[in-house]
């Protein structure tokens, strides 16, 4: 049997704005399409996530944002009844090759939930675990990489004198730090977000979105969210998903100025001023 592909993702651009979503999209879908058993969750999704970008996935429950953002990290590999059809390119490889190495992918494009999901263990333990599943032993290299991680989010000086206590001890929204700084642990390329601010008091909330703002540029970020003006204010580009004929359908993506202030689709521009939704 030959070795599974590690696959080689495109580097971040510098700079971000509409030029850099043509030549450096991190992700393109093609075509791409996901059934649970008789039912379509979404069809023919074909979609462009700009490197080094906040993108942001709107529109009503039901029309399948979760299910497309499962799909990019191979997560609908692992529940039952899944099939997923057209392409996914992650530079000149399709992810959904059999050769592709996907614990690798899962490192590369990392996937934080709408509830805060840390493990009912130590704050350490929480961040070393992973750590290691992925190769690191080295007590100076575990430290020296958790330090970090938590600094990345501003959770270090908060937690460095308990970081031996449960995690579930923490309040939501340092919850939902932790489970960040776990993900970044491992150097990925892409953060997938599902509502990670839904869950949160607006306090919290409001110091999950900074944090997903200052990480503009050195990650890919493709973000779920019910909340238009989290949308607008956070999102480089938007992309609005909608149910037609039973399943979800891409309506519209484009910069989020565009998208809000001049959209090219009728449903769009009702959609963001209210009308529908």
């Amino acid at each position: 049997m030959s070795d599974p592909i590690r696959i080689a993702a495109p580097e971040i651009p510098l700079a971000c704005g509409p030029a850099c979503c043509g030549p450096v999209p991190f992700v393109r879908t093609e075509n791409l399409r996901l059934d649970y058993g008789e039912k379509t969750a979404f069809e023919d999704v074909s979609l462009d996530i700009c490197a080094g970008c906040i993108t942001a996935l709107v529109g009503p429950s039901g029309c399948g944002k979760t299910s497309f953002l499962s799909c990019l990290n191979r997560l609908t590999d692992i529940l039952p009844g899944a099939r997923v059809s057209g392409r996914i390119m992650m530079g000149a490889q399709d992810i959904r090759s059999p050769k592709t190495d996907v614990i690798d992918l899962r490192r590369r494009v990392g996937m934080i939930f709408q509830k805060p999901n840390p493990f009912p263990l130590s704050i350490w333990r929480n961040m070393e675990l992973p750590l290691r599943e992925h190769g690191a032993s080295a007590k100076p290299e575990l430290a020296a990489t958790i330090e970090t991680a938590l600094r990345d989010v501003g959770l270090w000086d908060e937690v460095k004198d308990r970081l031996h206590k449960n995690a579930l001890a923490l309040s939501g929204g340092q919850q939902q730090r932790l489970c960040i700084a776990r993900a970044l642990a491992l150097k990925p390329k892409a953060l997938l977000m599902d509502e990670p601010c839904s869950a949160l008091d607006p306090i919290s909330s409001g110091i999950v979105e900074d944090l997903i703002v200052s990480m503009r540029h050195r990650f890919t970020i493709l973000i779920v969210t019910h909340n238009l003006a989290q949308a607008r204010r956070i999102a480089d580009f938007t992309a609005l998903f909608w149910i037609q004929d039973g399943s979800g359908r891409l309506i519209e993506k484009n910069s989020t100025q565009q998208m809000f202030e001049s959209p090219q689709n009728p449903l769009t521009a009702a959609y963001v001023s209210g009308m529908r939704g």
